[in-house]
């Protein structure tokens, strides 16, 4: 009888070299990055250093404030990410939040808190807002109103004012965009918030979807109102977009926790407090790692230069004659469609004849010189 018992473990033996499959994989991803221009995705943080970490399970069950019996998890990487984030984004006392899959599970979260806080509200977004907000309104069974846009892609503040006031005697549930998808427009917390008052609404709860913009707005010095201290109940953002983890993941901090939290389950010996049980604790880890070789400067230096990136892109835009603005502040460039051999090689997305390219940290103006060379051809 074969015995697969032995005195070391085949998952801390000498790894055997990568398949050519996945060789090819790694060619292919690699030779796509040097014109991935139109997805929001940084690349100017090596992750390489925590390789040795792959060959250990790291699943942070459960609330992140309780370890649990479970021990292969970085609960304590977690919480200090935690802290990072709602000192960040003002998160008054008695906040909460963890680590998530990504935008869309901490969009989720937060509209699933105001649910529960508000169980006959409606739920408003703007018609920029990401894809995952009506999806998730639909799981949780939310009623959901569309409101109009401006130009620019901002929420139509107007526009939510009269939607509002047609259901002035139930409690609302609003999405903020904090970077919408296509323009990185920005809608003012504070304008929201006058938008219900006006409307007659009492009580609200306002989430604020930050996936690629919260962490640069929150280093810049003359910050719009979109954190926990403007009035936001929730912010969510994406690890992998800002910060170019190379495991998607994410972060949500709440206001206040849940009102009535749940007792630890036996099984795990934690609470069960997010949307999916087992986490990734190497989504934490990684995020702790962009923060230690960022620094405290380091966010604000990269968003400056992803900035001046972004100006640099218009100007040579201008410089073409070709059509484009660009939001303030934002890493987004819109542009009039290009022809289609462009938009497939850079890997443009396009609306209503418009496409955008997105100058994250880690683009750099040779690519832009590359990319202006294709478009004046």
């Amino acid at each position: 009888m074969t015995s697969y018992l032995t005195t070391s473990s085949p998952r801390f033996s000498a790894a055997p070299a990568m398949a050519p499959r996945y060789q090819d994989l790694l060619h292919r991803l690699t030779t796509a990055a040097r014109t991935s221009i139109g997805f929001p995705c940084a690349v100017d943080i090596d992750y390489r250093p925590l390789g040795p970490l792959l060959g250990v399970l790291l699943n942070n069950l459960g609330d992140p404030q309780v370890d649990g019996i479970q021990p292969m998890h970085a609960k304590d990487i977690e919480r200090d990410v935690l802290d990072f984030f709602a000192a960040l984004f003002r998160a008054p006392a008695g906040w909460s939040g963890y680590v998530t899959s990504g935008g869309t599970e901490g969009t989720h979260y937060g509209l699933w808190l105001g649910r529960t806080r508000l169980p006959n509200a409606v739920a408003f977004h703007s018609a920029a807002a990401h894809y995952s907000v009506g999806k998730a309104e639909h799981l949780l069974g939310l009623p959901s109103v569309t409101v109009a846009t401006l130009t620019n892609g901002e929420i139509d503040y107007a526009d939510l004012h009269r939607q509002a006031a047609r259901f002035r005697g139930r409690p609302a549930i609003v999405t903020a965009n904090i970077g919408t998808t296509m323009t990185e427009a920005v809608d003012d917390l504070h304008r929201i918030h006058q938008a219900l008052d006006d409307a007659g609404i009492i009580h609200r709860y306002v989430h604020a979807d930050a996936a690629l913009a919260g962490v640069p707005l929150a280093v810049t010095a003359d910050r719009p109102a979109f954190d926990l201290a403007d009035g936001a109940d929730s912010i969510s953002i994406s690890g992998h977009k800002f910060f170019g983890t190379p495991l998607v993941c994410g972060v949500v901090i709440v206001r206040r926790g849940i009102d009535e939290p749940p007792a630890a389950i036996r099984y795990t010996g934690a609470p069960d407090t997010s949307i999916s049980g087992s986490r990734t604790g190497l989504g934490a880890v990684m995020l702790a790692h962009a923060l230690d070789v960022l620094g405290p400067s380091g966010l604000s230096e990269r968003t400056r230069q992803a900035r001046a990136v972004a100006a640099y892109t218009c100007r040579c835009l201008q410089q073409i004659g070709w059509p484009h603005w660009r939001n303030r502040d934002a890493f987004t460039v819109m542009l009039r469609e290009p022809p289609a051999s462009v938009r497939v090689r850079w890997r443009l997305p396009s609306s209503n004849g418009w496409s955008h390219i997105i100058c994250v940290p880690g683009i750099t103006t040779h690519q832009i010189d590359d990319f202006i060379s294709d478009l004046d051809a």
